[in-house]
């Protein structure tokens, strides 16, 4: 199953654009215009993956025209494994140790008691479920960390958001990385994936004193370092509209953002990789291992939840459209937060065709922190996005090394 095995057995990532697409440089000063070259490209190849699949599906049909009870089955057990999902699941042993109406704390030390400072993980939250980090039993984040030594081993899972939780705020989800500091102990390795980055960037500014290492996977830090579909369409919008567009999202959602909004966005981005999936998949009907990789990841990529309307018009506003962060300019809580009391040592860990957070918007955290260049480590995965999170190739290979170096830093 080529292009699923590609990001959980090898190296990259179901939802990886050409490399060409992603750029290092400055953003285009023509956004639209490079959104208008990047869907026409991307339809180019979304209709040479059909052409393909449809290729595929004749020939598959006049090889078996001698039994055509075949080609029925098959059409419903290909119809049969897209169409059903299931919630995806959180894989090796850990509880939970507090639950809030926006996150809980799962603690995956094991009665591990070891003399280290604790790995506390922020996940993605992107209108998915944060088991991403324990994706499956041999393909986790969270044991890759214990792995490493570092066996106290913590990660907050984002609540999806429901009508009694739209209202939460920036402030809300600070003060819950907070509690989840301070019930690990009170000083930690802060792990930040994604979105999960960037918040675990504010709050290591605002409490430099209880992280020890930062640690940040695919994380947008400069907003607007790079070019990327995601950043161009926010540009546009924001230049054109204003807030309009996001509000009437919101709107439609009853005060969130609606996960499957931001699902039809992130398939937008590659139409072409959502079709060869499913050709893919008609390719390996008769193979159980294949069909139980594809299963895993469209269980968790289709099961979407919701983004808290008011923290997602916040984030549009101060750092999709402001870059606040970066320009020094973002309050929290009455507070300018501020990247320079950042000192800790820093691991950065970026996806070299990475579409949605191109390596530039990561490691551009070093020039704003004042952590020694000396302490200060960048690595570029061969793979995507999801890969570095997901991945065999970047649990394998990628973050040992980097988790490895932030345990020298964790013992007395």
């Amino acid at each position: 199953m080529t292009a699923l095995a590609d990001d959980l057995e090898n190296t990259s990532d179901v939802l990886d654009a050409d490399p060409t697409a992603v750029q290092t440089e400055a953003p285009s000063p023509d956004p639209a215009a490079y959104l208008r070259g990047y869907h026409a490209t991307a339809a180019v190849r979304g209709v040479a993956e059909m052409t393909k699949g449809a290729g595929y599906v004749a020939r598959r049909a006049l090889r078996q025209s001698l039994s055509p009870g075949r080609n029925t089955r098959d059409a419903q057990r290909w119809w049969r494994h897209v169409l059903t999902r299931r919630r995806p699941q959180w894989h090796n042993e850990h509880e939970i140790v507090f639950e809030t109406p926006i996150a809980r704390l799962r603690d995956f030390s094991q009665g591990s008691t070891d003399d280290v400072v604790p790995a506390l993980v922020l996940p993605p939250q992107a209108g998915h479920d944060s088991c991403i980090v324990d994706f499956q039993p041999r393909q986790s984040q969270m044991m890759v960390i214990r792995e490493a030594g570092l066996t106290r081993a913590f990660t907050l899972d984002w609540v999806g958001a429901t009508r009694e939780t739209s209202g939460t705020t920036i402030e809300d989800y600070i003060a819950v990385v907070d509690r989840a500091v301070e019930h690990a102990g009170g000083r930690v390795n802060l792990i930040g994936d994604c979105q999960g980055g960037w918040l675990a960037t504010i709050y290591a500014a605002i409490h430099p004193e209880k992280v020890n290492t930062l640690t940040l996977a695919g994380a947008p830090i400069d907003f607007h370092a790079g070019e990327t579909p995601i950043g161009a369409s926010s540009r546009v919008f924001t230049q054109r509209f204003g807030q309009l567009p996001y509000r009437a999202m919101v709107a439609a959602g009853g005060g969130n953002m609606p996960g499957s909004f931001v699902l039809g966005g992130f398939i937008a981005i590659r139409p072409d990789a959502e079709i060869a999936k499913h050709v893919d998949l008609l390719r390996n009907l008769d193979d159980p291992v294949a069909i139980g990789r594809y299963e895993a990841f469209e269980d968790w990529f289709k099961h979407t939840q919701d983004v808290p309307g008011t923290f997602y018009l916040w984030l549009v506003e101060h750092l999709f459209a402001g870059n606040e962060l970066i320009h020094g300019d973002l309050v929290v809580g009455g507070e300018r937060v501020d990247m320079r009391r950042i000192s800790c040592p820093l691991f950065l860990l970026g996806g070299a065709t990475d579409h949605i957070t191109p390596p530039i918007q990561v490691f551009a955290a070093a020039d704003h922190v004042s952590t020694p260049a000396d302490q200060v480590t960048t690595r570029t995965a061969p793979g995507g996005h999801l890969g570095l999170f997901m991945g065999n190739q970047a649990l394998r290979h990628e973050w040992p090394p980097l988790l490895a170096a932030v345990a020298e830093h964790s013992r007395p």
